[in-house]
């Protein structure tokens, strides 16, 4: 599964009505989208059309022209926004699972233990040893995702930082690692 996390690229402010209740609604779930054959390939083709139009600059206008409709609609949105899409129909074409996660999202436990792929008494104990913060809701834990994420880095680059000592010291001893 492949995570993409989403701090202010949706700004709740800039969107009306229904759709400031779809996006939350939309932001809030955790569960992977896999998708399908057809899908895959569909994201495949939108993905390399878009691709293209990738730029560095604060926003993008994209045109619009929905199903039966008879006018295009020009919409300004920011560029990460645009690039966070190519990036997302880009997984998708490869037939990787996506999640969307806040970065202010607040997780139960085995939300955030399948996030970081261990058991939640193995989470739990990970929070009881301060290595990642959380707050409780009565008796129950809740964990930001920008903190777990912040842990995920930290043990990533440890354990980079072993690799790294391990294959120097190989090397030394030349054991047959070129």
């Amino acid at each position: 599964m492949r995570l993409l996390s989403v701090d202010s690229i949706f700004n709740e402010k800039s969107l009306v009505g229904n759709e400031v209740r779809i996006m939350a609604a939309v932001l809030r779930v955790l569960d992977p989208v896999s998708p399908t054959e057809a899908e895959s390939q569909l994201a495949e083709t939108s993905s390399r059309a878009l691709s293209g139009y990738v730029r560095d600059e604060e926003g993008q206008t994209i045109t619009v022209l929905p199903e039966g409709a008879e006018r295009e609609r020009a919409v300004r949105i920011p560029a990460v926004a645009f690039r966070l899409l190519v990036n997302i129909l880009t997984q998708m074409a490869k037939g990787n699972a996506i999640t969307l996660i806040p970065v202010h999202a607040e997780l139960t436990t085995q939300e955030a233990a399948n996030l970081l792929n261990v058991s939640r008494p193995y989470l739990v104990g990970l929070l009881e040893a301060g290595q990642i913060p959380y707050r409780r809701v009565g008796t129950r834990r809740r964990v930001l995702y920008r903190d777990l994420a912040a842990y995920k880095r930290r043990i990533d680059a440890d354990r980079r930082a072993t690799l790294d000592e391990l294959s120097a010291q190989a090397q030394e001893l030349n054991m047959g690692y070129d």
